[in-house]
């Protein structure tokens, strides 16, 4: 369902300068109505037949829950509570007074089937919006990246490794209790010992005796999971389907963690950091190094903000490209979403380059600042030295919007795992403050 026709009895906006902000941001979702059928084409993606069985969560509803969720950084059980006591939050996820609020698990079911993609197409459907009122125009903007960090602990093998072992005990319990499958042994406790000990030593010749152990219980544990991939090949269920893919999954992965402990701690080789499993659970995740000292886990992400404050344009970087290589390919996208190049560009001085610089100039960028000139001159990038540093000042406002991002709609960090929730949650951030900022531009 994409919406409902019969708006339910709720309570009355507060007056509150939070509840005008709401009552605003829900006049622009009201007025773009096409945002609600995004979110319903993901919400009966692998549906056969949307009309029967138990109603569920309208196409508006998940997507005013979710800018609410991302908007106060809320954990699910926190959005539960919330959406019960709150006349206000009801009001403006359309929850009637006298109906349910969904539960947690209804809640996280529900808002993890938001793609990535509709989030984007939903933030462009606001940028042309934001046009149409006078809000931005795209003609100003300043490119920069920052840092999303997943959710997992500081990598280490030994971790890594005993993480295996236990995710490959809970899925071959599961595969006992559907197929009779016993021919295994549980080695979480000896995993666990060997992990601790490999932490707490300061031998060398212990730790690596621990680490010796630790490997054997994991071959055994890798020895199991194939002779249960072998009987789960001969059945058909399609939870047993699922569960053997599952389980081959993570074989694969302690696999690969198995073999770069026996290079890095047994024969003393390098590894790559291209090469690495840095999590069992979030595969994904870049080893990202800023400013030669701070190690981050996860993903570099391109933001290109305007004069509003509203982020214009959010890319997901695979590894950790130089940021010079963006440039370009930043401007590019702008070109893509309104039509036309930016009048007016400000980027940091790591985007700097004599061939960027022509590049966007040719793209039909008048004014181009890079913070750090290094070899350009300054009448090379912009008409006067005026304008240079009213675009210098400008290019600051991107690291606000970034802190904005980060402290008050939970960029710092995904909560939400796997590699396309990553996106979807990157994306969910932005959407939900463009919203806010929309707002309170349209309220000022």
């Amino acid at each position: 369902m994409r919406r409902q026709d019969q708006l339910p009895l709720s309570p009355a906006w507060i007056d509150h300068p939070h509840a005008r902000e709401l009552e605003k941001i829900s006049q622009v979702l009201d007025e773009n109505s096409g945002l609600a059928a995004l979110v319903e084409q993901d919400l009966l993606r692998g549906v056969k037949n949307p009309h029967t069985g138990k109603g569920g969560m309208s196409g508006d509803q998940v997507l005013r829950v979710l800018v609410l969720k991302q908007m106060n950084d809320f954990s699910y059980e926190e959005l539960e509570f919330h959406l019960k006591d709150s006349g206000t939050y009801r009001t403006f996820c359309r929850i009637g007074a006298m109906e349910k609020a969904p539960a947690r698990a209804t809640l996280a079911e529900n808002l993890k089937k938001v793609r990535p993609e509709t989030l984007e197409q939903i933030n462009r459907h606001l940028l042309a919006y934001a046009a149409r009122e006078g809000v931005e125009q795209g003609r100003k903007v300043r490119i920069d990246s920052t840092v999303v960090e997943s959710h997992i602990l500081t990598p280490s093998d030994s971790r890594l490794l005993y993480d295996g072992v236990r995710v490959l005990s809970r899925l071959l319990e599961r595969v006992k209790r559907a197929c009779g499958f016993t021919a295994w042994q549980d080695h979480r406790r000896r995993a666990k010992r060997r992990m601790i000990e490999i932490h707490r030593t300061r031998r060398e010749s212990s730790r690596i005796r621990a680490y010796r152990d630790l490997l054997k219980a994991v071959a055994k544990m890798l020895d199991y999971a194939h002779a249960a991939l072998e009987v789960l090949a001969r059945k058909r269920e399609g939870r047993l389907v699922r569960l053997r893919e599952k389980l081959a999954h993570f074989a694969d992965l302690l696999e690969q963690v198995k073999d770069q402990t026996e290079r890095r701690v047994l024969r003393g080789e390098k590894v790559e950091t291209a090469e690495r499993v840095i999590s069992i659970f979030e595969p994904h995740a870049d080893v990202l190094v800023k400013d030669h000292r701070d190690i981050y886990y996860g993903h570099k992400v391109s933001l290109t903000g305007g004069a509003s404050g509203m982020v214009l344009d959010c890319v997901i970087e695979e590894g950790n490209p130089n940021d010079a290589t963006r440039t370009v390919p930043m401007l590019k996208r702008q070109i893509e979403i309104y039509g036309r190049a930016p009048e007016k560009a400000a980027m940091d001085g790591t985007y700097n380059s004599q061939e960027n610089l022509k590049e966007s100039k040719a793209l039909g960028v008048k004014e181009v600042c890079f913070s750090a000139r290094r070899s350009l001159e300054v009448e090379e990038m912009t008409s006067s030295r005026r304008m240079y540093r009213l675009l210098r000042n400008f290019r600051a406002g991107i690291e606000a919007s970034i802190s904005f991002l980060k402290r008050c709609f939970g960029l710092r960090r995904c909560t939400w795992r796997g590699e396309l929730s990553f996106r979807s949650y990157v994306w969910s951030s932005v959407v939900s403050a463009n919203l806010l900022i929309l707002a309170r531009q349209l309220l000022s």
